[in-house]
């Protein structure tokens, strides 16, 4: 979606629904240094973060002069240039089955002041970023989640899950060959050079992966501020083949046990461009000697380490979360980017209460997974529409689901057969949830290594 975010207007609508509530809307010019600092401000408030140091506050300065940033302000305030309420957003690629890439819109640092809750300013918002993302033609909107129940009511679904695994070091016994490159200890520094272009391979790979920003690297290695105490913390070590290729690289950290005065070993970020280069990087981190244990987050709910060892039983994984969650705008646009498991017809009729989505739409794959969509009728969003189309049934196989469902199948995180236990999917024909099963499971687990 190439094209200057600038050029997209201020949203008629919410600002006329927040003006109603004596509150200002507005997109946060990238030339006021002084309302740029004040709205990263209200957005570290807005998570329980602490003001920002300079160099801290310089490389998110950086990173929000690609993207759109709004604020709402209350102009009655002893302090009327700090927002009350903060969005950001931009268009990314996100990551779908079959090693492509679909256009989609990204919504991150929602927050509202608990000052100025219950005013619809959350609602004004995130109606407003549906809106623009439509606008930039983008087929679906994604953000991840720090709260599992407002957004579903947007169109918005989980879509790609997120675990903690935590391995204890003394029973560990690596079974697996060796690989025949190398790991290696570099420095952050030296590390920031090859890490964009191991980056995108690693999300290529992956459904559910969104396109990296520079800002976010220079955060993970520490190169934006390293001497701060976290920075020098950091240890970087990367897999390179046998061809001396740089293939992966992880961030880690050792930490005392204050519990058990232990060193456990954290990390948070491995990016890894082959499975050979995440095998010899999770070896690295399993080997450390005195340390008890080995704590990985943001990880994905299928690792291929309890295949890895002798004793699986020494793995554990905790704290599955839902993570990224998607909201389709376009069936069209982004049924047809991804890659499906098989060949088939199948007819979808899709309810979305606020029209972006709804209609009926007949999907053709082929042997090799491709798909060609037709929306055959239109996306009314009214009770009465969505009453006809169901009145007149689909020739063939057919599900009836919401935009959520359709959002949460998407990636290949959950089966159409599981919703449809829920109460969430309806089968129209015999067979048809058989075939969404086998068409839209995704041959690698969907996950997302990153919050944005």
């Amino acid at each position: 979606m190439p094209f200057d975010l600038r050029d997209i207007p201020l949203d008629p609508k919410a600002e006329a629904a927040l003006a109603a509530r004596g509150l200002e809307y507005r997109v946060v010019d990238h030339d006021d240094r002084e309302a740029l600092e004040a709205w990263v401000e209200a957005d570290r408030r807005g998570f329980h973060e602490g003001r920002a140091h300079a160099a801290e506050l310089a490389r998110e300065l950086t990173v929000i002069a690609d993207r759109r940033v709004i604020g709402v302000y209350d102009p009655t305030l002893d302090a009327p240039g700090t927002p009350v309420a903060t969005a950001a957003c931009w268009p990314s690629g996100l990551s779908v089955p079959g090693g492509r890439s679909v256009d989609a819109w990204a919504v991150a640092s929602v927050t509202v002041a608990p000052t100025h809750r219950r005013r619809g300013i959350a609602r004004a918002m995130m109606e407003a970023e549906l809106r623009n993302a439509q606008a930039a033609g983008a087929a679906l909107a994604m953000l991840t989640a720090s709260e599992a129940t407002l957004y579903g009511r947007y169109g918005y679904a989980p879509a790609a899950r997120i675990a903690t695994i935590e391995v204890d070091r003394r029973r560990v016994e690596w079974t697996a060959p060796a690989e025949p490159g190398r790991v290696q200890f570099v420095a952050p520094a030296v590390m920031r050079t090859a890490a964009a272009a191991i980056a995108r391979r690693a999300v290529a790979r992956t459904p559910g992966e969104i396109d990296r920003w520079p800002g976010l690297l220079d955060r993970v290695l520490g190169t934006h501020d390293p001497d701060s105490e976290r920075s020098r913390g950091i240890r970087v070590a990367r897999y390179d083949d046998r061809h001396d290729q740089p293939q992966g690289f992880v961030v880690f950290r050792l930490r005392p046990d204050a519990a058990t005065h232990e060193v456990v070993l954290e990390f948070d970020f491995l990016a890894a461009a082959t499975d050979e280069a995440e095998r010899a990087l999770w070896r690295f981190l399993i080997e450390h000697d005195l340390v008890s244990k080995i704590r990985g987050r943001l990880r994905s709910i299928e690792e291929p380490l309890p295949w890895l060892i002798a004793d699986r039983r020494a793995i554990g994984i905790g704290e599955v979360s839902d993570h990224l969650w998607l909201r389709i705008l376009d069936p069209v646009a982004a049924l047809e980017a991804r890659r499906y498991s098989g060949s088939g017809s199948l007819v979808l009729d899709v309810d979305d209460p606020q029209g972006y989505a709804a209609g009926r739409f007949e999907i053709e794959f082929s042997a090799k997974g491709h798909a060609e969509v037709r929306r055959t009728e239109p996306g009314a969003a009214d009770a009465s529409a969505r009453a006809a189309r169901r009145s007149r049934p689909a020739q063939g196989l057919g599900l009836r689901l919401g935009v959520a469902e359709l959002s949460a199948i998407y990636l290949g995180d959950v089966a159409p057969s599981l919703l449809a236990r829920a109460g969430r999917v309806v089968e129209t024909t015999p067979g048809s949830l058989a075939l969404a099963d086998r068409l839209f499971a995704s041959p690698r687990t969907p996950h997302l290594s990153i919050w944005f």
